[in-house]
């Protein structure tokens, strides 16, 4: 199932299941991982991207595994807060994604998410070769806590 904002995916995955945050890349999803009580994103893996199959078996495989509720994939907004050609790219890939599972899909908006790891990971004097194996799931960490703190926000007001 689609949702159109967090409120949405909070009414939709169990209040006892983590979250998983994905930065789809045209060569590899970064994976990212939160608790149970939706407080922390934890960068998982880079999964090197095959076909959409592939992709999403291996996906949905890790997401029944860690008893995954929802799902948010970064939306790659342009900085004016249009949607491009890479947004309507991720918004197929949920689509054909929510075919294949009633994991609740929702999208958060990426911009600057990879600036923002890239920053994190030079400061921390991580090697150019170690940034690039890390780089897309660390981002997808940026992703999905960014959707977490969203969500954290809109249970508080409750």
């Amino acid at each position: 199932m689609i949702c159109n904002d967090i409120t949405d995916v909070l009414t939709h995955a169990k209040v006892t299941d983590a979250w998983m945050g994905l930065d789809l890349g045209t060569k590899t999803i970064g994976i990212a991982v939160s608790d149970r009580l939706l407080r922390s994103a934890t960068p998982l893996l880079t999964l090197k991207r095959k076909k959409f199959s592939y992709d999403a078996q291996t996906l949905l495989l890790e997401a029944k595994k860690r008893e995954i509720g929802a799902i948010i994939l970064g939306l790659p907004l342009n900085m004016d807060g249009s949607e491009g050609p890479r947004c309507q790219s991720t918004r197929a890939f949920a689509k054909n994604l929510a075919t294949l599972t009633d994991v609740a899909i929702g999208f958060w908006d990426e911009r600057l998410s990879t600036v923002a790891a890239e920053r994190v990971l030079l400061e921390a004097d991580t090697t150019r070769k170690r940034r690039a194996e890390v780089i897309d799931h660390v981002a997808a960490g940026y992703i999905l806590q960014g959707a977490l703190d969203r969500a954290n926000h809109i249970r508080a007001g409750k």
